[in-house]
């Protein structure tokens, strides 16, 4: 008997459930996650757990983690802060291909170097330039180097990488490590991301190492990646950027080996967002653009997931213009009032009561604030700072932390940067006070939302008349986003086209009116035509509505709240590994590589260098990962023109997949 232990930490629960013999849930349990350290969570589902099932720490055999962390972070712009260094480009292009959108404030360092197409030095790199930058910026948490034509001779960025680990220590991404493919500024958006997540990943990945150790479990540990296969704790921790969308991939391989579906849309409502993809033919598509996150698009591989900000714990919005008013949910995610009061009642409680006693809403009313332990504030500016001392370690209503609206921006940024957490009203509330769920401080969460209640729509009447009336029109608005969300995925997928963007189809008129069934002169029907498998804690709450409002089936399986770590356990070790040959002149066939290109008379010789150099980086790669029983597959990709009356070789792309199961411990 083999016993599986799978961990998923999000962004509100972390997750634990062990599997027997890959065929049998035997226990599940939850905690909330910690974010000031994330141990304490994973440790108290792990015991939880392995008490449920009665099993000793001695007896697991593997253990796998799958984790939101990585995709809440860049959905939310939270992360380290970072420097880019952009070798062979133009200060100009910094704007142009929307690394300073990714940089979020954070430096960039634009020198001369980088290689042609043919991976010929294009000019020399600025060693000078380079040393200069990092003498004069200090607490950057990591580098993001990118070069031009970086796969094509990488050696520019090796040098670099270097110079600054040399005069760092700081870790370093070079973006040729991350993708095979060419798009120099795509490559340095993905290498900037996974710069800023190095920190937060290895704190992760660390303190649930240490944990697992505390708890006598020597087992061996896995990650999952954005594709659903597993990868190595230290593989993770070098390419934290392959994590993101972890945890739904986790979740859509936990659905289909929960439910079997060989064709369903799959929709997990976590914390902080919904993820939803489609099983096709029993299998997760593959995003042919690489994985889209947080407004961001890189070149990692990934399940075709969307993933929107709208949750449990989404922040409500009042929308006060016109006259019905409403709400509006996300996409930022904040802590629900319910949950900050079961920390600190006593200041919460006095807060929201003397914030009813008011004649007007106040701007701040609902919204306390509070300091991340553990998360060290590095290069913030002076406002930043005088509000971190303000705050200290306490709990406090925004409206006593903040003294003027110019300390708006800095509590964003902190906010940001993952080292402050604000309050607000959230579904969750509303779901405590419409009695769905009572995990957390009922009474505050009534007092919030009757607060926000009390707002004044367009008409000049108050948002609604009750607490009870503006949670349900909370969920109504969830249910709404939710099957936007659907239809927008649904849309997407249509082997068919309809002519217009998939979210314009979603919101169109005759989609609406079909969903309504209207009966007039028209007869208009529509319907979501595949079922949908519900995942996620709160799921069975308020994913049958969905169902209801789509005229689909929802299938809500047992253990939907812990599809991620089920997941977590079910995959395989895979290993990518890509390359090219290019043909720069003709009867010359050019091989790629890591120390620099090769040339050869034929392209058999060159294809079939390539070809073994990365079958024994992906076969290597695995096996020290873990895994046994390897299977490797090898795809080329070439092409040809046809020039008078032959074809002419061009181009190939040879990528070699490397996958076995998890060498299990022997228990």
């Amino acid at each position: 008997m083999t016993l599986s232990l799978g961990v998923d930490t999000g962004g509100t629960y972390t997750d634990a459930v062990l599997i027997r013999d890959e065929k049998e849930v035997i226990a599940s349990a939850k905690s909330l996650t910690t974010r000031a350290d994330l141990a304490i969570g994973v440790g108290k589902a792990i015991s939880s757990v392995l008490a449920e099932a009665q099993v000793t720490p001695d007896q697991i055999s593997m253990a796998s983690l799958s984790t939101t962390l990585a995709t809440n972070a860049l959905v939310e712009g939270q992360g380290g802060r970072v420097a880019l260094i952009y070798i062979g480009f133009k200060d100009s292009d910094l704007e142009k291909h929307g690394l300073k959108e990714a940089l979020k404030g954070d430096p960039a360092l634009v020198i001369a170097g980088g290689h042609t197409y043919s991976g010929g030095q294009a000019a020399a790199l600025d060693a000078a330039a380079l040393e200069a930058f990092l003498d004069s910026h200090k607490g950057i948490s990591g580098f993001a180097v990118a070069a031009r034509f970086a796969t094509r001779n990488p050696a520019h960025e090796l040098e670099a990488a270097r110079i600054i680990s040399e005069r760092t220590g700081a870790p370093v991404t070079c973006s040729h490590h991350l993708s095979a493919k060419l798009n120099g500024p795509k490559r340095a958006v993905t290498a900037v991301l996974n710069a800023r997540l190095i920190g937060m990943i290895d704190r992760l990945i660390g303190r649930a190492q240490d944990q697992l150790h505390a708890l006598g479990i020597s087992a061996p540990m896995m990650v999952v990646r954005g594709d659903g296969a597993l990868m190595s704790a230290e593989q993770a921790r070098e390419r934290p950027i392959e994590t993101i969308l972890s945890g739904p991939a986790a979740s859509i391989v936990g659905a289909r080996w929960l439910t079997g579906a060989d064709n369903a849309l799959v929709s997990d409502i976590g914390g902080t967002t919904t993820d939803v993809a489609l099983i096709r033919d029993g299998k997760p598509a593959i995003d042919p653009a690489g994985a889209q996150v947080g407004g961001f698009r890189t070149m990692v591989e990934a399940v075709a997931m969307r993933t929107h900000g709208l949750g449990g714990d989404s922040q409500v919005h009042v929308a006060t213009e016109g006259l019905r008013g409403g709400v509006f949910l996300g996409p930022r995610r904040v802590l629900p009032v319910s949950l900050i009061a079961s920390e600190a009642p006593d200041v919460v409680h006095s807060v929201l009561d003397e914030q009813l006693r008011a004649t007007t809403v106040g701007e701040h009313d609902t919204r306390f604030a509070r300091r991340v332990p553990g998360i060290h504030a590095e290069g913030v500016g002076a406002r930043e700072e005088s509000l971190l001392e303000r705050l200290g370690d306490r709990v406090l209503p925004l409206s006593a932390l903040l003294r003027s609206r110019m300390e708006n921006g800095a509590l964003m940024r902190l906010v940001d940067r993952g080292i402050i957490q604000v309050s607000g009203v959230t579904p969750s509330d509303a779901s405590h006070v419409l009695g769905r769920v009572r995990a957390w401080d009922v009474d505050a969460a009534r007092k919030a939302l009757e607060l926000m209640a009390r707002k004044r729509v367009g008409s000049g009447d108050m948002l609604a008349n009750s607490p009870e009336a503006l949670a349900q029109m909370i969920v109504d608005q969830l249910t709404e986003q939710t099957s936007l969300t659907l239809l927008e995925a649904a849309f997407d997928e249509e082997q068919v086209g309809f002519g217009l963007p998939s979210q314009d189809l979603a919101r169109h008129v005759l989609t609406q009116r079909g969903l309504a069934q209207h009966r007039g002169l028209l007869s208009l029907s529509a319907a979501l035509n595949v079922d949908v498998v519900g995942l996620g804690a709160s799921a069975p709450s308020y994913y049958p509505a969905v169902g209801e409002r789509l005229h689909c089936r929802m299938i809500l399986p047992e253990h939907a709240g812990v599809a991620n770590a089920i997941g977590a356990v079910v995959g395989r070790l895979t290993l990518r590994r890509s390359g090219t040959v290019t043909s720069p002149a003709e009867g010359r066939y050019r091989v790629h590589l890591e120390d620099g290109p090769k040339d050869f008379a034929a392209s058999e010789d060159a294809l079939a260098l390539l070809e073994k150099v990365l079958m024994s980086e992906a076969e290597g790669a695995v096996r020290e990962a873990g895994a046994e029983d390897i299977r490797v597959i090898v795809d080329r990709d070439i092409k040809t023109a046809r020039v008078e009356a032959k074809d002419v070789f061009v181009e190939a792309l040879i990528t070699v997949e490397a996958s076995g199961r998890p060498r299990v411990a022997a228990g």
